[in-house]
């Protein structure tokens, strides 16, 4: 029998912390709305939870944000971080804690551009951490969990029992604890008394090309998303057109729809060079089949989804363009 100190040293698990709810705290434990986001470290939030106690953890803290001002600085710093984490051999996983308002657009640009042999986990909270029942400590232990068992990989997502694959993940509700969704994929697995069950594959799509290529977050193109609705203004895309942006999602009604002076104004911008897509502003469902004349669609991908393929797909050209 191997003595004590010949064991195996366990799996270690990096813990990025980047604010977001899960980090909040309120005055008041039954405030559940008006607290400060990202108030805990990352290590204060491990240590918060007893059960992690006996996991080999590594934390650090890259940002204390409220998730609405993620922006693609935080973006590259934690591709960054998490590639440096994967390549130790002695990792076995990243978990990112995050805040849920654009969880799914962080989850989306890294599945498109960070390879993820061992799992990235991204996980977050609908209630602060001085909530009386905070649902973060559960969500951290649970991405924790995934992030060390054997054969995953992928960027994921672990929320209220559920595994999400980063590609399908989209909020749904604003303040429910159950608040997001795999969208028609369905989700990949669920997490129950700290046991892993998978439903269908891990993740596993080819990078976009300008994962090779991102330049500094200050040199990325501007790609804006507008929302058609009754009553919709051409002026909307011809100000942001004069502002400089180099493309625009157009979030259209059910299966992606556009109100005819956003239809106008977006073919001229497509005459002035700005690329246009298509998606749907419905949560489910995305942009199935068109007719010839339509606007280029997005197809399943949410308009969110839809402007970070469009960025990608501008800096892979730009950069093929520079190469020629």
């Amino acid at each position: 029998m191997p003595s004590l100190a010949e064991s195996p040293s366990p799996p270690v698990v990096v813990v990025i912390g980047t604010g977001g709810t899960i980090a909040g705290a309120a005055l008041r434990a039954d405030d559940h709305v008006g607290y400060r986001s990202g108030a805990i470290a990352a290590d204060a939030l491990v240590a918060a939870v007893p059960a992690l106690a006996a996991h080999a953890i590594e934390a650090e803290t890259l940002a204390r944000l409220d998730s609405c001002d993620v922006d693609p600085a935080i973006w590259l710093a934690l591709r960054v971080r998490c590639s440096a984490a994967l390549a130790r051999p002695e990792v076995a996983g990243v978990v990112i804690t995050h805040g849920t308002d654009t969880l799914e657009e962080t989850a989306y640009f890294l599945h498109r551009t960070l390879a993820a042999p061992k799992p990235v986990v991204l996980t977050a909270a609908m209630r602060p951490a001085t909530a009386l029942s905070a649902d973060g400590p559960q969500n951290l232990l649970d991405a924790v969990t995934l992030a060390e068992a054997a054969g995953v990989r992928g960027v994921l997502v672990a929320m209220g029992g559920q595994v999400y694959a980063g590609a399908d993940l989209r909020k749904v509700h604003g303040w429910r604890v159950d608040a997001f969704s795999a969208g028609d994929a369905g989700v990949v697995g669920a997490l129950a008394d700290g046991k892993l069950r998978r439903y269908r594959s891990w993740p596993d799509a080819p990078l976009h090309p300008a994962a090779a290529v991102l330049p500094d977050a200050a040199a990325w193109p501007a790609v804006d998303i507008v929302t058609s609705h009754a009553g919709a203004r051409a002026e909307v895309i011809s100000a942001l057109v004069q502002a400089g942006a180099r493309g625009l999602v157009i979030a259209g009604t059910g299966n992606g729809t556009v109100h005819h002076t956003l239809l106008a104004a977006a073919r001229k911008a497509q005459v002035a060079g700005v690329v246009v897509r298509r998606a749907s502003r419905c949560q489910l469902g995305g942009v199935v089949g068109a007719p010839a004349t339509a606007l280029p669609s997005a197809g399943e991908l949410t308009p969110p989804q839809a402007r970070i393929e469009l960025l990608l797909d501008l800096m892979a050209a730009e950069a093929a363009a520079a190469a020629r």
